[in-house]
Parts: structure tokens; C-alpha cells; sequence
């Protein structure tokens, strides 16, 4: 999961943050929404919630928030993590858990 998400950094569109992701599931812009094992369970539902009314699929990422963030190649903590545009990556296509 952590080389395709380092793909869709790179060629694709995302979008980091709780307020951010769900800005854009409200729109109808996500296409897959992440979340970091170690989000608290309210806003995880929330976010489920949103995800379901907007018919985008929800990975629940199997690190934390800092390795999440990481991930993306960023040195800060992310709790959520919204793909817009997948880019050259079939992280939208090919949902297999590693």
C-alpha cells in the first residue's frame, strides 16, 4: 500500500487532513478515502458516514498517523487521507491489503 500511495503522490491528487477530505466528499471529488488505525472513533465514523452517502470507497490504513503521513512523504501526522486523482497508481482499481 505504501508504494502505491507514494505513486499517487507523485502523479496523482490528494488530499490530507480531516476538514480538507471531508470538504471533498461533500463535493463529490474523492474517490477513495484513507484512515490511520489510531484515528478516534467519532471522527472515524463521521468519516465513514460521509463516505457512504457519497459512494466512495474507505481503506482503513493499517499504521498510525505519523506512518500514514510518512507514507506520503510528508513529516507530519495524518489521520485521513482523500485520493482525488489516482495518477499513474491502481490503488483505485486494486484494493488488495498488504
Amino acid at each position: 500500500m505504501n508504494s502505491r500511495l507514494k505513486l499517487v503522490m507523485k502523479s496523482g491528487k490528494a488530499i490530507l487532513g480531516y476538514k480538507h477530505s471531508l470538504k471533498s466528499l461533500r463535493k463529490g471529488k474523492s474517490k477513495m478515502i484513507l484512515i490511520a488505525s489510531n484515528c478516534p472513533h467519532l471522527r472515524k465514523s463521521e468519516v465513514e458516514y460521509m463516505a457512504m452517502l457519497a459512494k466512495t470507497q474507505v481503506h482503513h490504513y493499517a499504521g498510525d498517523n505519523t506512518s500514514l503521513g510518512t507514507a506520503c512523504g510528508k513529516f507530519f501526522n495524518c489521520s485521513v487521507l482523500s485520493i482525488i486523482d489516482g495518477g499513474d497508481s491502481d490503488i483505485l482499481t486494486n484494493d488488495t491489503k498488504e
